[in-house]
């Protein structure tokens, strides 16, 4: 067997390794816990995750927050308190995911991508039809609420 043809066989099952890796990667259960995400009057309904940094997001509810404006995918807001973490690498995020970036960063995603980061998962918005166009280019107030 040829070097080149060596290297492309190791290439390969790396890539296959990964894959296999990224698809057992324990995911978070959802809740049965719903909040209501409003943007520009415009609400959108989120379940949660089942895990502790969700809790205590739950727990902080209603909260109001000038959110940022990163990458044209996102809107990030960070938190004056800490919440537990439990990242894992984000792989493939959608579009109506709510997560954590290190302990305090809320990161509401308006776009679908694959990213390297690791993440906290909080919630998903259970449909996401909208939420880019409300949202916006720039910065945004978002209301997060229990009902």
């Amino acid at each position: 067997m040829s070097r080149r043809r060596r290297i492309v066989l190791v290439v390969l099952i790396v890539i296959l390794i990964g894959m296999v890796i990224f698809l057992f990667i324990p995911k978070d259960k959802k809740s049965d816990k719903t909040i209501f995400v409003t943007v520009n009057g415009k609400s959108f309904k989120a379940v949660l995750y089942d895990n502790q940094a969700a809790q205590g997001f739950y727990d902080a509810l209603p909260l109001t927050l000038d959110m940022q404006e990163l990458n044209g995918n996102e809107k990030y807001y960070n938190l004056d308190t800490s919440l537990p973490t439990k990242s894992s690498p984000a792989g493939h995020i959608s579009k109506g995911d709510l997560r954590l970036f290190g302990d305090n960063c809320i990161v509401l995603f308006y776009d679908s991508f694959f990213s390297g980061y690791s993440y906290t998962n909080i919630g998903h918005i259970s449909d996401s039809e909208g939420i880019d166009e409300a949202l916006g280019s720039g910065s945004v107030t978002v209301t997060f609420s229990v009902n």
